[in-house]
């Protein structure tokens, strides 16, 4: 399993909603977990044979995921009905923040009204603080990072309600 495999993975997952995954194959063996609505954490493949006997085996665990998320991706669409909702998600990797200093109060709560270009967070990436703007007016229903926690690109920070 290569990175780019490991990394379609952990999208999956973060799309699904799952909090934790364990896949084990003879080959590798792969756990990822969910801290709270932070940012999904994998641990780095074991290969128990060398790195050329691992790449034949590839094929096997993609039907894995799909098998392990399918019955786990309904109970978790019970607890949010995200349908009616838009996803503000991040632009870049980085450091989430909802506030610009930690004395000051989040841009944005759950229940706020935003209207498209207003600031809802900041992410920090090589030292360059960067505002993030809502792309879509509406309500914030769900706050999806904690502060301060990293972030991939294209990751889901906020739920909106539009109006």
């Amino acid at each position: 399993m290569d990175t780019k495999d490991i990394q379609k993975l952990l999208d999956f997952i973060s799309q699904s909603g799952l909090d934790e995954v364990n896949i084990e194959t003879t080959d590798l063996k792969i756990s990822v977990k969910r801290y709270g609505t932070g940012a999904p954490v994998a641990s780095t493949p074991v290969p128990a044979l060398p790195a050329q006997a691992v790449v034949p085996t590839t094929p096997a665990p993609a039907p894995q995921p799909a098998s392990v998320a399918t019955p786990a991706a309904a109970p978790s669409a019970s607890k949010v009905d995200t349908t009616n909702y838009v996803t503000i998600k991040s632009p870049m990797i980085g450091t989430f923040y909802r506030s610009s200093n930690p004395e000051s109060p989040s841009f944005v709560e759950i229940g706020d009204e935003v209207r498209e270009g207003k600031v809802v967070c900041i992410i920090e990436a090589m030292k360059l603080f960067n505002e993030i703007e809502s792309e879509v007016s509406g309500r914030i229903v769900k706050v999806l990072v904690e502060n301060a926690t990293p972030v991939e690109y294209d990751q889901p920070l906020f739920l909106v309600e539009p109006v």
